[in-house]
């Protein structure tokens, strides 16, 4: 496959390098020019190459969406038209400004990148994890220790090629539901981040450690008990 990424920070990099050392192509861009993606473009090698975020968009077979919230509404609209979009937004009022419909819980980041992306196929995944785990973490299939990752999406059809993408790089998927019960493991939820760092180790510096779907679960179940309070 090729993945197209729109956004090529840690959490796109990172998804990039997984890409390839599964044996993708990826087209990799950000918004200040494929000439500042030259060095991650060597690094990653021939599987690589760097364009503009709608030549990412084009050429994506699947493609990821990780830029700022606030950056959103800046990915482009028509060149993703038919195609599956990972959705790895998540929302920081102090980065972003705040959202209303977001800060009262009517809506979520993915459900609002549906609305701008009316005819793709917006499925949320990669935003619950810390990205130094997610680079460490991922194992092959049937691997005693594999981890697992939460996704959400309103088309089965999308939710099972990101499944079948995750199972490529090295994780086994989790289907949380529509992309209305993404807020399940958005920041701030016990799904969020936590499950995947060793107890009693914090951040920066925190290790890893690998998550199954019982873990997982149990940590979405939490969420719904902290929303129900």
């Amino acid at each position: 496959m090729i993945i197209g990424l729109i956004g090529s920070g840690n959490i796109g990099s990172t998804v990039a390098r997984l890409s390839v050392g599964a044996g993708h192509d990826v087209v990799l861009s950000n918004r200040r020019g494929p000439d500042t993606l030259s060095e991650l473009v060597s690094e990653l090698g021939p599987r690589a190459r760097a364009g503009t975020p709608t030549e990412a968009a084009e050429a994506g077979d699947l493609v990821v969406a990780t830029v700022p919230l606030r950056a959103y509404r800046d990915i482009p609209v028509a060149p993703l038209r038919g195609k599956v979009v990972i959705d790895t937004i998540n929302y920081y009022p102090d980065r972003d400004g705040h959202v209303a419909e977001l800060d009262d819980e009517s809506t979520t980041t993915s459900e609002l990148l549906q609305l701008h992306l009316p005819d793709s196929h917006v499925v949320k995944a990669f935003n619950n994890i810390y990205v130094d785990h997610l680079a460490v973490l991922h194992r092959p299939t049937g691997h005693p220790e594999r981890s697992v990752l939460p996704i959400a999406g309103d088309d089965e059809a999308a939710k099972g090629a990101v499944s079948r993408f995750l199972d490529s790089i090295g994780y086994d998927a989790l289907d949380v539901g529509p992309l209305a019960e993404g807020w399940r493991f958005q920041r701030d939820t016990p799904a969020y981040v936590q499950p995947y760092a060793v107890p009693g180790t914090a951040y920066p510096t925190w290790s890893a450690r690998p998550v199954s779907a019982d873990m997982l679960q149990e940590k979405l179940q939490e969420a719904q008990r902290y929303r129900d309070m």
